[in-house]
């Protein structure tokens, strides 16, 4: 899959449904020898929830992908194990 394929598709968690933003929202991290990806970088929006974390940013691991579809791409963060990712600021 080119990565012009990617632009454009919403993520979303398959965990709770929440909708994490989309594809030019967002980085990718690439590793530069292989040239696969490594993680998306999502941006956090502050809302009520997590003004607190305004500022940073969910880093989820490319594992947590579990399907592109021709809209949507699913990940996988349960908010109870390690899989929610990483903030950065």
């Amino acid at each position: 899959m080119r990565l012009s394929e990617l632009f454009g598709k919403e993520i979303v968690n398959l965990y709770n449904g929440c909708r994490l933003g989309a594809i030019g929202e967002t980085d990718l991290i690439i590793d530069s020898r292989t040239g696969k990806i490594q993680s998306l970088v999502l941006p956090r929006k502050p809302n009520l929830l997590n003004i607190w974390f305004e500022g940073r940013q969910l880093i989820v691991p490319w594992e947590a992908v579990r399907k592109i579809g021709n809209d949507v791409i699913v990940v996988d963060l349960d908010n109870t194990s390690d899989s929610l990712g990483k903030f950065a600021l």
